[in-house]
């Protein structure tokens, strides 16, 4: 669910300059992921802190089990799907 909200906020910021600047503006308030959820639910997107985080763990393991034991270490910053998010966000045009 968290996922399917991410990247309709993702479309819908491409889209909306002002959209995409009130996001990255969460980015420097002192609690940006709760700053970040509290402005998406504000605007109707069901994102919470926990699914967040759920979310990018339940992505890491699944890459993990994709190599059959192979994958002994998780790679650095698979499992965030908040930064993700940005790093999509910031490159979209």
């Amino acid at each position: 669910m968290t996922e399917k909200e991410l990247t309709r906020l993702l479309e819908a910021a491409e889209n909306d300059s002002r959209l995409k600047r009130k996001l990255i503006d969460t980015r420097s308030h002192p609690d940006p992921m709760s700053e970040f959820c509290s402005v998406c639910q504000k605007l109707g997107y069901n994102i919470t802190v926990g699914e967040l985080f759920a979310l990018g763990m339940d992505m890491n393991d699944s890459k993990m089990r994709s190599v059959n034991g192979g994958g002994a270490f998780e790679i650095e910053g698979w499992n965030d799907a908040y930064e993700n998010f940005f790093l999509q966000l910031e490159w979209s045009e």
